[in-house]
C-alpha cells in the first residue's frame, strides 16, 4: 500500500512538474521549449532522492511513451547509469527501443545511449556493434563514432580506431579530431616496430602522425629512435630539437634522449651553444643538468659548478641542489657522511614523488601516459614543473 501511494505521489509530481514546464511559461517557450530538460533533470533529482527504487521502476513501466515522454524515460536512464546502476539503465533504454509507439527519430538516440550503458557494464562487443549501426545517422553519427574510437583505444585495437577516426576528419576541421587520429597512428607505428621490427612500416606511420598533426610530439621522438636505429646520429639529435617547437613542456623528454645519444655516439661538449639557447628560452632542470653537463666537458667542473650555482640561485630545484652537493663535494674532497645523507635523502624524497601530471584531469604518476589513463584525453600528460620537478 505504501508503495502504491509513493507511485501516485510520484507520478503526479512528475505530471505537475512537465505540465507547469510545457505550459507555464506561455509565449516564452518558443526558444527553450526542449531545453526544458535540465528542468526536467533537477525535477527528477528531487524525486529520486524522496521516493524508493520500487515506487521510480513502477513509475517508469507505467509511463507512455512518445515525442513528449522520451526525453523523461532517457533522462532517468542516464541518471542511473552515471549512479552506477548501469543494469536498471539498459533494462530503460531496451524497454523504449522494444516499444512499438517508440517515434522512429529517436531511435538512434535510444540506442546510442544503450552502447553507453554496454560500455559501462564492460559489454563492449554490444556496444561496438550499436554505435557502428548509429555511426550513418546524420544527428547522432559523430558522437557514435568518438565513442567508439574510445572503446578501440581502450581494447587497443589501433587499426580499427584510426578507421573511424579518419571518417570523422572528412569534412572536419577540428584539430582535436587530428590530434587524435596522429597519436592512434603512432600506436600503430609503436605497433609495427615492437611486434615484427618493420622500421619501414613504423617510419612511414610516423610521418603520417606528423601530417596529420605537426605538433604531434610522439611521432618526432618515434622518428628520432627510428633514425638512431638506423645509424643516423646527427639526423636523430636534429629530430629531437623539433620537440621544442611542437610543445616545449616536453622538452625534457627530448633532453634526455638527445643527452643519451651524444654520450654513447657523439660529444656532448659541442652542445653547449645549442643548449644555452634552448635554456635561454625554455628553462627546466632537465635542460639545465644537460647544459652543466656539457659545459663540464667543454671547461671543466668548477665552471659548470659556478653554472649550476647561479641558475639554482634564479630557479631553485631539488634536482639542480642535489647535483650541485654532489659535483662540489667530490671537487672538494667532501664525501662525508654527512653530505651522503643530504643527498641520499633528496633522492628518496624525489623517488615518492609524481614526475607528470594530467593538465585536464590531474591524474599524477612517474610515468609518461600518452593517453591519459584517467580522462582519455591524447598529449594531455606532461612533465611536472616546480622546485621538486622541472
Amino acid at each position: 500500500m505504501e508503495i502504491l501511494f509513493q507511485w501516485l505521489l510520484l507520478t503526479a509530481a512528475v505530471a505537475a512538474g512537465w505540465a507547469i514546464g510545457r505550459f507555464g511559461s506561455g509565449s516564452s517557450r518558443s526558444s527553450h521549449e526542449v531545453t526544458d530538460e535540465d528542468s526536467v533533470r533537477e525535477r527528477l533529482q528531487f524525486l529520486f532522492t524522496n521516493y524508493s527504487d520500487q515506487a521510480v521502476d513502477n513509475f517508469v513501466q507505467s509511463l507512455a511513451v512518445n515525442k513528449d515522454t522520451v526525453s523523461l524515460h532517457l533522462s532517468i536512464g542516464t541518471h542511473f547509469r552515471n549512479k552506477g546502476e548501469t543494469d536498471r539503465a539498459i533494462l530503460i533504454h531496451q524497454n523504449l527501443l522494444a516499444r512499438p509507439e517508440l517515434p522512429p527519430r529517436f531511435s538512434p538516440q535510444v540506442t546510442l545511449e544503450l552502447a553507453m550503458d554496454y560500455m559501462n557494464a564492460g559489454l563492449h562487443d554490444r556496444a561496438e556493434a550499436l554505435l557502428q549501426q548509429v555511426m550513418g545517422d546524420k544527428e547522432y553519427g559523430r558522437r557514435s563514432a568518438r565513442e567508439l574510437i574510445e572503446l578501440y583505444q581502450q581494447e587497443r585495437e589501433w587499426k580499427k580506431a584510426a578507421q573511424v577516426a579518419e571518417t570523422l576528419t572528412r569534412g572536419e576541421t577540428d584539430a582535436a579530431t587530428f590530434k587524435t587520429l596522429a597519436y592512434i597512428t603512432c600506436e600503430l607505428s609503436d605497433e609495427a616496430l615492437k611486434r615484427s621490427d618493420d622500421r619501414w612500416a613504423a617510419q612511414k606511420l610516423a610521418k603520417e602522425a606528423l601530417d596529420y598533426d605537426p605538433s604531434c610530439v610522439r611521432a618526432s621522438l618515434l622518428l628520432m629512435k627510428l633514425l638512431i636505429r638506423q645509424g643516423s646520429y646527427r639526423g636523430a639529435a636534429s629530430q629531437s630539437m623539433k620537440v621544442f617547437e611542437q610543445n616545449p613542456e616536453f622538452g625534457p623528454e627530448a633532453i634526455d634522449r638527445l643527452m643519451a645519444l651524444e654520450r654513447e655516439h657523439g660529444n656532448v661538449a659541442r652542445l653547449y651553444k645549442k643548449l644555452k639557447k634552448l635554456y635561454e628560452r625554455h628553462p627546466s632542470t632537465s635542460l639545465l643538468l644537460a647544459l652543466v653537463e656539457s659545459m663540464e666537458c667543454a671547461s671543466g667542473r668548477p665552471a659548470a659548478i659556478e653554472l649550476l650555482r647561479q641558475e639554482l640561485e634564479v630557479r631553485p630545484s631539488m634536482r639542480g641542489l642535489l647535483r650541485l652537493v654532489e659535483m662540489a663535494g667530490y671537487e672538494k674532497g667532501m664525501t662525508t657522511d654527512e653530505g651522503r645523507l643530504v643527498s641520499r635523502i633528496g633522492h628518496l624524497i624525489l623517488a615518492n614523488r609524481p614526475v607528470y601530471r594530467c593538465v585536464n584531469c590531474g591524474f599524477s604518476g612517474q610515468q609518461l601516459h600518452w593517453l591519459c589513463p584517467s580522462c582519455k584525453q591524447w598529449e594531455t600528460v606532461r612533465p611536472i614543473q616546480g622546485v621538486e620537478a622541472e
